[in-house]
């Protein structure tokens, strides 16, 4: 397998359409809803014009919500409200669809794609869809030894690029990007921390299922032992993600690229994916161009990882459960402003313009065919 080189991706990846963009605003402003009075569904539907280089926006009809899953060997000192090696049973109840993010997706008509990357069980014990992508069994305890091998941390990049690409080439218009994991928010803290320049206590959360105060020290401890191996990897992502990441989000930053790549937009769910894109956009800087933050779950990493992306939540709910499901809560006010931006009348001074302009064309078709005649 010849070595990939994450700095290529530089020079994949372009911005959405700035001149569509342009097309879509001077159309909003010709529509009889005066403009800003609809505030930040303007602007998502802009961005999902430029996103799709179609004015007017055309509407979101195959949504995914695509879950990668792993166990992170930290969590065995209990910095998470869930026993180490526990997300395998997270991911049961999504597959059975008695998870929140399951009914969530039901709902919404979104379908769920979970994807092993480091889950602690055997793979046998989840449909091979399921297990297909599993680089190991587990992340190292990133306090006291790397998440995983370079070659590892290649092969989970490799794979999210490999997803992505089959996700766009099965014509998903529109990806809610979450995690299934437990002890996840510890690497994806240590990640932002080492990105941004902060200490533990900065971006040291509570989880998803909130710990109490000693866990909580348990958390900050670990997360400032694993700071200490990730600041000398730091000019280097993949080190860093082998380092003190996980498969999981190595897996995550190899989609995110390769969502730009393939001018696919995607709603970030939690700490975790925010951890992903921030190595990503480190990789590639007009990456998260092609990202929406679905909500702000509360977690300060989460916040500082946003602020550094310059991404705005589009929700504030409070939820903290991870699995996608503030992502596809999102959805709803996505399909919204692209149903509102293309359903909305025009001006009649636009349709007569565009009448006059279409006579004059025929009048001159019409004078060109009679010359020649």
């Amino acid at each position: 397998m010849s070595s990939l080189i994450l700095d290529d991706f530089t020079d994949l990846i372009e911005r959405p359409d700035g001149g569509v963009r342009r097309d879509a605003e001077e159309r909003r402003e010709r529509q009889a809803v005066p403009p800003g009075s609809l505030g930040r569904l303007d602007d998502l539907a802009e961005w999902l014009s430029a996103a799709q280089a179609a004015v007017p926006v055309k509407p979101v009809e195959r949504p995914k919500a695509v879950l990668f899953a792993g166990d992170h060997g930290v969590a065995e000192l209990g910095v998470s409200a869930r026993a180490a090696g526990g997300a395998a049973e997270l991911v049961r109840a999504v597959l059975a669809g008695a998870s929140p993010a399951a009914v969530l997706a039901r709902r919404l008509d979104v379908p769920v794609r979970v994807v092993d990357m480091a889950l602690d069980c055997d793979a046998d014990e989840l449909p091979a869809e399921v297990a297909g992508h599993r680089v190991r069994r587990g992340s190292g305890r990133i306090d006291i030894e790397d998440a995983m091998s370079e070659e590892e941390a290649e092969r989970a990049v490799r794979a999210g690029v490999a997803l992505a690409d089959e996700e766009a080439d099965s014509g998903t218009d529109l990806i809610v990007l979450g995690d299934v994991s437990v002890g996840g928010t510890t690497p994806a803290a240590t990640l932002i921390a080492a990105l941004c320049g902060t200490d533990a206590s900065v971006v040291t959360g509570r989880g998803g299922e909130p710990i109490d105060d000693l866990a909580w020290m348990r958390k900050c401890a670990a997360v400032r032992d694993a700071l200490r191996r990730a600041r000398p990897v730091l000019g280097d992502q993949m080190q860093l993600l082998a380092a003190v990441g996980g498969a999981d989000v190595a897996a995550m930053t190899g989609f995110l690229l390769q969502c730009a790549v393939r001018r696919t937009p995607v709603i970030l769910d939690g700490v975790v994916s925010a951890a992903a894109a921030l190595v990503a956009q480190r990789v590639a800087f007009r990456a998260p161009d092609w990202w929406l933050a679905g909500h702000d779950s509360g977690e300060p990493a989460q916040a500082k990882a946003l602020d550094r992306m310059a991404l705005e939540p589009l929700l504030t709910h409070g939820v903290k459960i991870g699995e996608g499901v503030g992502a596809l809560l999102a959805v709803p006010l996505v399909r919204a402003a692209a149903a509102l931006s293309a359903e909305l009348p025009v001006e009649e001074t636009e349709q007569a313009e565009q009448t006059e302009q279409g006579e004059q064309t025929g009048q001159a078709e019409q004078t060109e065919q009679a010359e020649q005649s």
